[in-house]
């Protein structure tokens, strides 16, 4: 099978767009945060703040919610090599579970090999029992699993946070309001700017809510040079037959099933594909994929040759997108996960 790559769509993004702070931290609530509206029939684009979604919505329409919940996936450790300390303070990312205590993991060291240790506390540490082919990721076996793992992580770890995150902001920052389900390594990220008022609102306006869980992996590892096919991408989702059967009953009566972030378009399709709802998914949606069930999308805005760029283009075609990022950029939309939304319906 042909290995897809990942998105060449490239533009420049100056730094000042970059959010590194969260808007609670700008004198904002969540939700008022800018939200760039683009019609996918017309391509037109729009500008409105996103505690106004519901006007851009109709009674009987589905909003999909990821509710899983960000984990200190961080842990800094010292490493060790035939019982001798060879580095210290060295930051190990926790990528996917594989299975029990054995997780992918990226460590931030170069030269880490098999057989060697990282002591992350004095009751957490993993030994590196392989690698991961054609991936920086390597193979680990810690000491603890399960709910002693959990505690353990919880106690010295912190979330995962990249350059442009300037302050070490605590976990609470990268969670969703809804967030349940322990299990994901960045924040599902497009629901962050809900709140439960918001919430009720669409509600009440008649707005169906349903959950799903996908817990997302580690998306960047530090290799600009060997790009990784999102194939390469394994996570693991799960929905309830109850929430399938909402969304199938609204689908069959013509209403739109809006999907609150890349993670529910992955989840949704690939249930819609495989006809289960549970497992792993690997896939790669871009402008040849037909999507069943989504109709429309929530989601942040996206840096340049990101692989979600390509999933937006199954919405609506490449130069409807790259002209929309062009207005915003030009009127000064905020980037990544404390920045503003992307409504595309």
């Amino acid at each position: 099978m042909q290995t897809k790559t990942t998105a060449t769509y490239d533009f420049f993004l100056p730094d000042y767009l970059n959010a590194s702070h969260p808007p609670e931290r700008r004198g904002l609530r969540r939700d008022q945060v800018r939200m760039m509206v683009l019609d996918r029939e017309t391509g037109r684009v729009g500008h409105d703040h996103f505690i106004r979604l519901e006007n851009y919505l109709n009674p009987g329409d589905v909003l999909v919610l990821n509710n899983s919940r960000t984990i200190p996936a961080a842990l800094k450790a010292d490493w060790m090599r035939d019982g001798k300390v060879i580095g210290t303070d060295i930051e190990l990312r926790l990528a996917r579970k594989r299975a029990g205590a054995v997780w992918e993991v990226l460590a931030t060291q170069q030269n880490v090999k098999t057989g060697d240790c990282f002591k992350i506390s004095e009751k957490l540490e993993a030994e590196v029992i392989g690698e991961v082919l054609k991936s920086p990721l390597k193979i680990m076996q810690f000491t603890l699993q399960g709910e002693k793992f959990y505690d353990a992580i919880y106690s010295v770890g912190y979330p995962v946070r990249y350059e442009y995150i300037e302050v070490p902001w605590e976990l609470d920052y990268y969670q969703t309001v809804f967030a349940s389900q322990p299990g994901s390594i960045e924040m599902p990220s497009a629901g962050r700017a809900f709140t439960w008022e918001m919430l009720m609102k669409l509600q009440g306006k008649g707005i169906k809510l349903v959950y799903l869980q996908l817990h997302t992996g580690l998306g960047y590892l530090l290799d600009d040079l060997n790009p990784h096919s999102p194939e390469d991408l394994y996570e693991e989702y799960s929905i309830n037959q109850e929430a399938m059967d909402e969304i199938l009953k609204a689908k069959a009566g013509g209403r739109k099933i809006i999907a609150g972030g890349t993670t529910v378009v992955r989840a949704l399709e690939t249930a819609a594909a495989e006809s289960t709802l549970n497992g792993w998914t690997n896939l790669y949606v871009d402008s040849e994929y037909q999507l069943q069930l989504v109709d429309g999308i929530i989601t942040g805005f996206h840096e340049p040759k990101a692989s979600h760029l390509d999933m937006l283009t199954a919405f609506i075609n490449e130069n409807g997108l790259f002209e929309a990022y062009a207005a915003a950029i030009k009127n000064n939309y905020l980037w990544h996960e404390f920045g503003d939304i992307n409504l595309i319906i």
